[in-house]
């Protein structure tokens, strides 16, 4: 769509008070920092402007949306994205992470390391390992981030979740949000305001050290710089990390164009100021080809593709868990949305 086309959508949102822009460089929302630019860009400050944007959703009959909080976990096509892009404000810090009793509760918003640091500070655990997870609280429970031996599942009680469909809010438990491996049932038009942690006692030394352990072992074993963290899910059960399936196939340091698998992390794909999503791709496909022609097994991706032609989405698509399962999940949570067309 050009501009133009857009332009119904924009005013609608502008006249509902919210916070709308066009033709925004997604290279600067994500981590890979390449790219082209959305169509759209709707910051959501609030519950009550989530559910403003549903309406103007609904009225202007968009279908393609995506929600992005940090953009740790995307790769956005050179040639952009022809739809709306979502954002959630920024929270203010004191509001951002609270703690109740033995339950901490953070915005959707939320940094990840900000949650570990604050549930340590005010003596409860269980959520240490957050402080390596770059992303926000809400993308975090979208994919059921996970890191030295936990993920969001284990600790999640519910979240609350807006439908930008339906307009409808509803606190979904952790069995009904169907987490699996680097997944959920949350669709694209799904928006996780925040979210609830069960966590257990321990000090707040206790805590900073484990926190302290973590920082180090990713500053050892981990990359900087333009990369989104870990690109392919590891196999199943038996078949090694993919990182050491990787490495098996001496791939570390192999590039393409501005793109290069890291020398410090096989499972890393850095970017150079010069590199193109074009590039990472490249790079994501013959890694990809060369660990089945070594090993047999097919790697996907955890990372999230926008824009990108349906047949490259697909070629790094998890079928870990089979169709009729996550259609399953996702009809099930959409009910509960009261979500429509599903």
């Amino acid at each position: 769509m050009s501009d133009a086309t857009w332009m119904p959508f924009v005013q609608q949102c502008a006249d509902a008070g919210l916070q709308v822009d066009t033709n925004v460089a997604m290279a600067q929302r994500t981590t890979y920092g390449v790219g082209g630019s959305a169509a759209v860009v709707v910051v959501v400050h609030s519950e009550s402007d989530a559910v403003a944007l549903s309406k103007v959703v609904e009225q202007c009959q968009v279908e393609n949306i995506v929600v992005v909080g940090r953009g740790s976990n995307v790769l956005v096509s050179d040639e952009g994205f022809n739809g709306v892009v979502v954002l959630l404000g920024a929270v203010s810090p004191d509001s951002a992470v609270g703690v109740d009793g033995d339950v901490v509760q953070a915005g959707g918003s939320a940094l990840m390391p900000v949650l570990a640091r604050r549930s340590v500070g005010a003596g409860r655990g269980g959520l240490e390992w957050c402080v390596g997870i770059p992303g926000t609280v809400g993308g975090a429970v979208r994919m059921n981030a996970g890191g030295h031996g936990a993920e969001m599942v284990d600790n999640l009680i519910d979240a609350r979740v807006v439908s930008l469909k339906s307009g409808n809010v509803c606190v979904v438990s952790n069995a009904d949000l169907g987490l699996h491996f680097r997944g959920s049932a949350l669709s694209q038009h799904h928006v996780v305001l925040s979210a609830r942690f069960q966590t257990t006692n321990i000090t707040p030394e206790e805590g900073t050290a484990t926190i302290n352990s973590v920082v180090a072992w990713r500053r050892e074993h981990q990359p900087g710089g333009r990369n989104a963290g870990s690109v392919f899910v590891n196999p199943a059960q038996g078949d090694g990390s993919a990182g050491a399936l990787i490495d098996a196939a001496e791939l570390r340091g192999y590039s393409r164009g501005g793109a290069s698998v890291s020398e410090k992390h096989a499972n890393f794909i850095q970017a150079s100021e010069h590199a193109t999503a074009a590039d990472v791709v490249a790079v994501m496909g013959d890694v990809q080809q060369k660990v089945f022609e070594v090993h047999g097994i097919m790697l996907r991706s955890e990372v999230a593709l926008v824009g990108f032609d349906a047949r490259i989405a697909e070629q790094f698509s998890d079928p870990r868990h089979s169709a009729l399962e996550q259609n399953d999940a996702r009809a099930h949570l959409s009910k509960l949305l009261g979500d429509i067309d599903e």
